[in-house]
């Protein structure tokens, strides 16, 4: 059976990750970590990802059982993500593609992180809640069509979380979000902070900007500890999530759930949305953090699907782009099923369908 090589390195981590005929043969991973209060800058990220990456491959190459001679495809991440940290994957990925004389497909990150989540629980047509550092949508299947029914109108919801974990100081290693999950469990006292849902869509930088303002404060006067600052920010952020993934659930009368992105894999998040489908008789599907954080095996599986529908990716136009979020034209806001194939997905990311051939867009796959 044909296998798939695939990079993602569009953040702080790198993954190298190989998937044959739907089952993940290998899946190593490097996380670029730096000190408490801090953020990765790209440049720093980019010089993490060349020292490591060729030992990822090797390691991915060696845990699969395969050789060069075996791998069909080189998939990558070609967006959306942090410039530098992208481009130095995507010059090695180009690199493999000819010294082995094998097809290039570039893949969007988002739905990288889509397919692998159906792929691993099973999930036939969930609405889909993306939470990750750079993106909060919530997607669901209505009238024929994959809709991105809401999303954040600022920040994401991750992106909330490590600056929130800047501003006490938390530690980077292995994760934010991970630290602020371990220390919400000892949190005991549940702060009011500002909730903000509009309509279909969140916005967190109201919450940030308050926490940033009077955290300091309430932390010297014995307000509050660390610890129900955790608990609070999680509760808030995670029941506004749960609020309109809900409202989509329920305006398509869907029966499933399914988490995805690196914020999916927070207990307690899962946990929420648990309870939620549980009251709507539905089905709430989640992974862990070997597939919800960002790795190569995401990439390998989506680049597979792409791969299958016909879609190469041109030398001349194997770069990268940072702005490619699922984030279709301002009239559709929709992703497309493919016709026939249930349920794979088509998603229409860059452009207006009204700026495609008719005749084309059934049978594009993947943008």
């Amino acid at each position: 059976m044909p296998a798939v090589l695939g990079f993602e390195g569009s953040a702080n981590k790198i993954g190298v990750g190989v998937v044959r005929d739907g089952k993940v043969l290998a899946n190593p991973r490097r996380t670029y970590v730096t000190a408490p209060g801090t953020g990765f800058l790209p440049g720093d990220t980019a010089r993490h990802h060349r020292a490591v990456i060729l030992d990822l491959l090797q390691e991915a190459l060696t845990e699969a059982g395969l050789t060069s001679q075996d791998i069909d495809c080189i998939a990558y991440t070609k967006g959306p993500g942090m410039g530098a940290p992208l481009a130095s994957v995507a010059v090695v990925a180009r690199t493999v593609a000819q010294l082995w004389n094998k097809p290039l497909v570039g893949v969007n990150h988002c739905i990288g992180h889509i397919e692998m989540g159906r792929l691993i629980t099973g999930a036939i047509s969930p609405t889909v809640l993306y939470v990750s550092g750079g993106n909060t949508q919530v997607i669901s299947y209505s009238e024929h069509r994959y809709r991105i029914f809401g999303e954040t109108i600022d920040i994401a919801v991750g992106n909330c979380l490590d600056r929130f974990a800047r501003v006490l100081k938390i530690s980077n290693d292995p994760s934010p979000g991970y630290n602020i999950e371990q220390m919400a469990k000892r949190g005991k006292k549940l702060v009011e902070l500002p909730y903000t849902v509009k309509g279909m869509d969140v916005s967190f930088s109201g919450i940030l900007s308050f926490i940033e303002d009077v955290a300091q404060k309430m932390l010297a006067t014995g307000e509050c500890t660390p610890e129900d600052l955790c608990f609070s920010l999680q509760e808030t952020v995670f029941a506004m999530l749960v609020e309109i993934t809900e409202r989509a659930m329920a305006h398509c009368g869907s029966k499933e759930a399914l988490i995805v992105g690196g914020v999916g894999c927070n207990v307690r998040l899962q946990e929420m949305m648990a309870a939620m489908c549980q009251e709507r008789g539905a089905q709430l599907f989640a992974t862990d953090e070997r597939f919800c954080i960002d790795n190569g095996a995401m990439i390998a599986q989506a680049g597979w699907e792409m791969f299958q529908a016909g879609h190469r990716t041109p030398l001349r136009e194997s770069g990268i782009t940072q702005s490619v979020a699922l984030r279709p034209s301002f009239s559709e806001r929709l992703l497309l099923l493919t016709p026939g194939a249930s349920p794979k997905m088509t998603f229409c990311c860059t452009m207006s369908l009204d700026l495609l051939e008719p005749q084309l867009a059934p049978s594009m796959g993947y943008l």
